[in-house]
Formats: structure tokens, C-alpha cells, sequence
């Protein structure tokens, strides 16, 4: 028997049917493929996170215990340090004191023989026919300066001793001259004398007036200048010898 199909597209569209339906376990095979790589990609950031992990942590533990050892040393170095540090402050503070003494006995001794200075350098400044009536000092009086020992008492334990001044103030030291003249150019000569002796400065005419002095008329006059100490090495120190 002869069969005639009609609908010659009806076989085409079951073929195209059977096709999609096809289709449908490949795409699973496809996403599941998928799945499983995601997973070992997940499993491998994982396993790759905890050996990070567990590097840094290593790193970090032994740089923690390299700190440590390089803190104690550096702790010890220090309190070592600071216990010869203070040491040597003590001993500096000790020396500074012994110093300060020396220099107090010192500056003393100096300061002996300041009036025999003056009255020596006065005296043989003063010119002809001219005579002294007054001399004197003004200002402070010597020994107001009340120099401070140095403290090398500690109030605390572990304190460091203050260093000490060893410099000792000195007090300056101020002359006025009282004097009577026949001649007003005797005064200007007393006055550039004084001024070049190496124990004087800064030599002033305070006043100058006419006096009458056992019915003659002289000039009286008044000098202000200060004690200048020289150089150690510029002083001749003669022995005194008594007979």
C-alpha cells in the first residue's frame, strides 16, 4: 500500500523537537563542568589563603621574638649607661665643688691687695701742686655677693646631680677722689694718668670748683672711677721684708 504524505514539514518539525529536547542533559553536563571547577578554584584560594596565612604568622612570630631580644639588650645597654652617666655626673659635680673653693680662695687672695692698687696708682698719677683730701669707695660694700657652695646632695636615688657654677661673682668696685689744685690742666694730666693704669677705667669729672683754701683760691675738684682688675700676669708681687 502507498502512502502519499501531505504535510511534507510535519516530519521536520519532530526532528527539530527531538533536537531541543537534545539539548537539555548537554547544558547540564556543561553548568555541572562548571560547578566543579569553581569548586577546586574556591578549595585552591583557600588552601593558598592558609599557607599565606600561616607564612605571615611565622614571619611576624619570629620578628616579635627578634624585637624582643634587641628590646632587653637595648634595656639593659641603657640602665648600664645610665648608671655610669650618673657616676660621672657625681664625680663631675664633686670637682666642680673643689673647683668652686679653689676659686673662691683664689678670687680672696686676688682681692687682697686692691687698696694698696689704688692708693699706689693714685699716688704716683697725682701731678705737682695738686693733693688728695678724700678717697673712698661707693656703691655696694665688698663681700655683699654671698657666693653659693655647690650642692651634690640628691633629693631621689636615681636623680642626676646638677652641675655646679664654678665662676665666683665678683664685686665691682667703685673709687670717688676728692682733691684740691693750683692749676686746672693738673686735673686734665691726673685724669689721662689714671686712665692708662691697667686697675682703673671709665674715669669721670664729676664736679670743679674754686675753693678758697688758707686764704688762696684753689680748684677743687671730685674723680669717679672704677677698680679694674688686670691680668694675673701683668702684677710684679715683691716680697716684704722687715728689718
Amino acid at each position: 500500500m502507498i502512502e502519499i504524505n501531505l504535510i511534507p514539514t510535519a516530519k521536520k518539525k519532530k526532528t527539530t523537537r527531538a533536537k531541543a529536547v537534545d539539548l537539555v542533559p548537554m547544558m547540564s553536563d556543561v553548568s555541572g563542568h562548571m560547578r566543579d571547577q569553581f569548586l577546586i578554584g574556591a578549595a585552591g584560594v583557600v588552601v593558598l589563603s592558609a599557607v599565606a596565612v600561616g607564612l605571615l604568622y611565622l614571619r611576624q612570630t619570629d620578628r616579635g621574638h627578634t624585637l624582643a631580644e634587641r628590646h632587653d639588650v637595648a634595656l639593659a645597654d641603657s640602665t648600664r649607661y645610665a648608671n655610669v652617666l650618673r657616676d660621672r655626673r657625681r664625680a663631675e659635680s664633686t670637682r666642680d665643688s673643689l673647683l668652686r673653693q679653689i676659686n673662691l680662695i683664689v678670687g680672696l687672695d686676688d682681692d687682697r691687695y686692691v687698696w694698696a692698687h689704688v692708693m699706689d696708682e693714685v699716688s704716683r698719677a697725682l701731678p705737682q701742686y695738686t693733693w688728695i683730701t678724700a678717697l673712698a669707695f661707693t656703691g655696694a660694700p665688698q663681700g655683699g655677693t654671698n657666693p653659693k657652695s655647690a650642692d651634690t646632695s640628691t633629693k631621689k636615688k636615681n636623680s642626676m646631680p646638677k652641675r655646679a657654677d664654678t665662676t665666683i661673682p665678683k664685686d665691682s668696685i667703685a673709687i670717688r677722689v676728692q682733691g684740691r689744685t693750683v692749676d686746672l690742666q693738673a686735673v686734665t694730666r691726673f685724669m689721662r694718668d689714671l686712665e692708662a693704669s691697667p686697675f682703673f677705667a671709665g674715669v669721670v669729672l664729676e664736679k670743679s670748683e674754686p675753693v678758697t683754701d688758707n686764704g688762696k683760691e684753689v680748684a677743687q675738684f671730685q674723680l669717679t672711677f672704677g677698680y679694674s682688675r688686670p691680668d694675673t700676669m701683668l702684677l710684679r708681687r715683691t716680697p716684704l721684708n722687715l728689718r
